[in-house]
């Protein structure tokens, strides 16, 4: 993902909010939630054209980058597990199916790698991970959901650093700019998207590689506990060691921590390995803590551009993601996670729907600023609306079904070996030994060619 580096850059290209009426909210109605819900989802794909004829499936327009319509069809996954509602399916799974790449079948296509980071990669890959887990059909031509975040897992665990001890570089190509950066998001994403895989097919492989990318950031001091809780910083540059950190704290980055570590907590088998059960409820404690610095007033808020206006169009909707990961720490870890979250979520969500003004009888355009102290700034986008369709629709969780698994529920395929293209030394996955999870395979260590040379073929 790329930030603008001008206020005027990031807002440039966004619409003036309509004057007609706000929407109303009842938060324990599940009937007034799915309404705004969908009202707030429609006004969201109206900005998508990659279904029209001529037009990319699986790319926004300009301004807008590709990493964030990845993320919005993840927004469209959830909104059909907690609605019921199937009408953006049809373009979902089309879109998804597009954008999974040519040469390597990981979400990495070739008109992307000039820009390709890890975290725009794995953007995909979550929403194909939660495509799994809610049971979205696998296509009868083409790589299973399950198979795609197994790729981006490997594809990730083949580009991890030797520099600053270890973690993950922002960009994917040593050529682009950037890629001497190690951001948080993409470190937090492989994390997220490693520890899901372990919840759901129980292969500890996978575990063992959330535990490495949790615990390099710490080491590495991406995060910290600071006033009782964690607080998660933008990345390091491995030109001086990792040695100076950014110290700008955006809700997304605790977000996917946050997901990761309920389904870390959820995973583990309390008589089989009692102490990383108890090891994941304290991180998950201090996390929960963490977030009082995005609700001033109780309200959620991107508190590094909010108030200054500075958002670009990247920003605008990080807020979604935190609502998303909240849902999900939600389904997965109820005990320890839902009083404290849903509150925060019932607070926010009535505030964000008073932001969104129907445009049609069906749709709305949401803005960003929901802090009822904080005039809202007249803009619109699909972050936007996006933010306010996860605040909103997460709200359905305890109706939902819960994540499924292989051992319940899961329909779609594993490919262990998934990712293929330019292959090297083969990684051997950890025995799984529970009866009706993913059998052993061997994961098949992708690299993408560290060298100049090597990867110059996809970006020339």
């Amino acid at each position: 993902m790329k930030f603008a580096s001008t206020a005027l850059g990031a807002l440039g290209a966004s619409v003036l909010l309509s004057s007609a009426g706000a929407l109303d909210l009842d938060v324990e109605s599940p009937d007034s939630i799915k309404e705004v819900a969908s009202v707030v989802a429609a006004g969201m794909r109206e900005w998508y054209t990659g279904d029209r004829p001529g037009d990319v499936p699986g790319n926004l327009p300009a301004p807008y980058y590709w990493w964030e319509c990845g993320a919005m069809f993840n927004a469209l996954i959830d909104y059909w597990y907690y609605t019921g509602d199937d009408q953006y399916n049809e373009i979902t799974t089309q879109a998804m199916q597009h954008q999974v790449g040519e040469k390597i079948v990981a979400f990495m296509p070739e008109n992307q790698t000039k820009t390709l980071g890890n975290d725009d990669q794995a953007f995909w890959g979550m929403a194909a991970m939660s495509a799994a887990e809610n049971k979205l059909p696998d296509v009868k031509e083409g790589p299973s959901w399950l198979s795609l975040a197994q790729a981006v897992f490997n594809t990730q665990v083949a580009r991890w650093s030797s520099t600053c001890d270890g973690g993950l570089n922002w960009q994917i190509f040593r050529i682009n700019n950037g890629f001497t950066y190690k951001n948080t998001i993409s470190n937090g994403c492989f994390f997220n998207i490693a520890a899901r895989l372990y919840k759901y097919t129980g292969n500890t492989t996978y575990a063992d590689w959330a535990d490495k990318a949790w615990q390099w950031q710490l080491d590495t001091k991406l995060f910290e506990i600071k006033d009782g809780g964690y607080h998660f910083y933008d990345g390091a540059d491995e030109k001086d060691n990792c040695q100076k950190v950014e110290p700008i704290q955006w809700t997304y980055n605790i977000g996917v921590h946050l997901a990761g570590a309920a389904a870390m907590w959820n995973a583990s088998d309390i008589s089989k390995n009692g102490t990383r059960k108890e090891r994941w409820a304290k991180e998950l404690d201090l996390l929960i803590k963490g977030l009082d610095i995005f609700f001033p007033d109780g309200v959620m808020k991107e508190v590094a551009c909010e108030d200054i206006g500075t958002c670009n169009n990247d920003q605008r909707s990080f807020k979604a993601y935190l609502a998303r990961w909240m849902g999900y720490a939600m389904l997965v870890a109820p005990e320890l996670t839902f009083d404290e979250l849903m509150k925060r979520l019932k607070a926010s969500a009535p505030m964000a729907a008073k932001t969104c003004n129907k445009s049609t009888d069906s749709q709305a355009n949401c803005d960003l600023k929901w802090n009822p102290k904080g005039n809202p700034d007249g803009k619109i986008g699909p972050g936007e609306n996006m933010a306010v369709l996860e605040v909103v629709q997460n709200l359905l969780v305890k109706n939902a079904p819960g994540p499924a698994t292989e051992a319940v529920g899961g329909i779609s395929k594993s490919n262990p070996d998934a990712g293929g293209g330019t292959m090297d030394a083969p990684v051997t996955f950890n025995p799984v030994t529970t009866a009706g999870r993913a059998g052993a395979g061997i994961l098949t260590a992708l690299v993408l060619g560290a060298t100049l040379g090597g990867a110059y073929w996809m970006v020339s």
